[in-house]
């Protein structure tokens, strides 16, 4: 386990007197089949934050990067039926990780998130014609390809759209950069 996923169930059992273990028995009581249902029951009514209750919904689903057996298989399987979108995802991972050794790249079940001493983005093939980049900027107004996410608790403050490996540029780089900077 990373050290920031282990700092994250420490600080879940300093505040909120449960451990991990007992948070993921509270909700597999609750019958979820959505990781969304998870977040929204952690976070209305037991106030947790977004990345609290992140961490609580894939523990207790096994969707997250520590609980894989191959993280491969869950790149895999985010891009079947989203095949052209995986040279997409390649060329952006290589072009972040020229950013520096510090990039910790951790797999979910639908998304790729990249961490730095915090997370700064996320590689996402939202749907099949749409490439969602999750940028955190806090206090970066929107410019160029970086539109401002609106919902309340969101787990970026950006986002980037892309439809096709083309729209991968050099703005894209810089915005992701900047994030990248920033989470150092």
């Amino acid at each position: 386990m990373d050290q920031a996923a282990q700092t994250m169930i420490d600080n879940l059992h300093k505040n909120t007197g449960k451990s991990l273990e007992e948070w993921i028995s509270v909700v597999k009581k609750e019958n979820f089949s959505k990781h969304g249902e998870i977040i929204k029951f952690l976070k209305e009514t037991h106030g947790f934050t977004h990345g609290f209750a992140n961490l609580v919904a894939h523990k207790s689903k096994g969707s997250d990067a520590g609980s894989a057996a191959n993280t491969d298989d869950l790149i895999e399987n985010q891009y079947k039926g989203k095949e052209h979108f995986k040279p997409l995802y390649d060329k952006l991972l290589a072009d972040i990780l020229k950013f520096g050794k510090d990039v910790e790249v951790a797999p979910k079940n639908a998304y790729v998130s990249l961490r730095r001493k915090k997370q700064f983005a996320c590689l996402n093939p939202a749907t099949k014609t749409r490439f969602e980049i999750g940028i955190n900027l806090k206090g970066q107004p929107a410019s160029g390809k970086l539109e401002e996410v609106t919902a309340a608790n969101a787990m970026f403050s950006h986002k980037i759209n892309l439809a096709d490996i083309n729209d991968a540029n050099s703005e894209v780089l810089d915005w992701l950069k900047k994030a990248y900077d920033s989470a150092g």
